[in-house]
């Protein structure tokens, strides 16, 4: 009877804490279907009608096929680039045993601490003098950035795998390169799921440093939802509308990769 009591006060809470945490994505919603004036009015309640013209104006205001194309491409890319890169670190750290491959890790682990903020002015800087403040010197911050974690993730993912399989490669006539790409790398596919489910997350949705690095031309979605906020008026309803809609592409690509997530944060992070 005590168990009994014990579950259902837990599933209670896991179910308010559910609401909780779907309460935003409610709000979105229900208010991107809103004129103006409702959302005033009250922002809880049901639209009176499904107001599909805020979606309409939203697309057309963010240039969505242009900014989701460039959203899409830098997502793309630097997601690509930190696996490739941070899986070959991760993999060399963890088979080089040494003092040295230890100090490096922990520098890795520590430049995680580092704000963005601190390092924003002298990093545009130093990418200004060398032309490369576009989409590519972006992909190269993004690997900077994102690639301590990444890193980390996947040196710790790297002892489940054997060294007994390095060593048979070695045998059979296999390279350093192709015992990675051909053998290691694919044990590591839950570490890649999670690496690439956080920072889709993160790059989709960035702001600042894009902001600061491209030019008009190449405005990704977030950075073209800045323009429903001006300095006297902020258009609600087309920014709900236009946040509904860029969110689904990442919603979509969390949802088809969820399985693996957990495991390959445990397989990474414990270990």
């Amino acid at each position: 009877m005590k168990n009994r009591r014990k579950y259902l006060i837990l599933e209670i809470i896991g179910v308010i804490l559910g609401l909780i945490w779907l309460s935003p994505f409610y709000l979105m919603l229900v208010n991107s279907f809103k004129v103006p004036r409702e959302i005033f009015a009250n922002v809880l309640t049901l639209p009176d009608s499904l107001n599909f013209a805020n979606y309409v104006k939203a697309f057309d205001d963010l240039n969505f096929i242009r900014s989701f194309f460039n959203s899409l491409l830098i997502t793309v890319v630097s997601v690509a680039v930190i696996i490739i890169f941070s899986s070959m670190a991760g993999y060399a750290l963890a088979r080089n045993k040494s003092r040295l491959s230890n100090v490096i890790l922990l520098v890795f682990v520590a430049a995680m601490l580092i704000p963005f903020q601190s390092v924003m002015i002298p990093l545009t800087a130093i990418f200004g003098q060398v032309d490369m403040l576009n989409r590519v010197g972006l992909v190269f911050m993004y690997l900077g950035f994102g690639g301590s974690l990444a890193i980390f993730l996947y040196h710790g993912a790297m002892t489940s795998v054997s060294i007994s399989l390095d060593e048979a490669a070695i045998m059979d006539g296999a390279s350093k390169y192709q015992i990675f790409f051909k053998i290691v790398f694919p044990l590591l596919s839950p570490i890649s799921v999670t690496v690439a489910i956080l920072n889709v997350i993160w790059i989709w949705n960035d702001y600042l440093l894009p902001s600061l690095v491209l030019s008009r031309d190449n405005e990704t979605i977030p950075i073209r939802m800045f323009y429903f906020f001006g300095q006297y008026t902020r258009q609600w309803h087309l920014a709900l509308a236009g946040l509904t809609i860029a969110i689904i592409p990442v919603i979509i690509f969390y949802f088809s990769a969820q399985k693996v997530i957990v495991e390959g944060v445990t397989e990474g992070a414990i270990k």
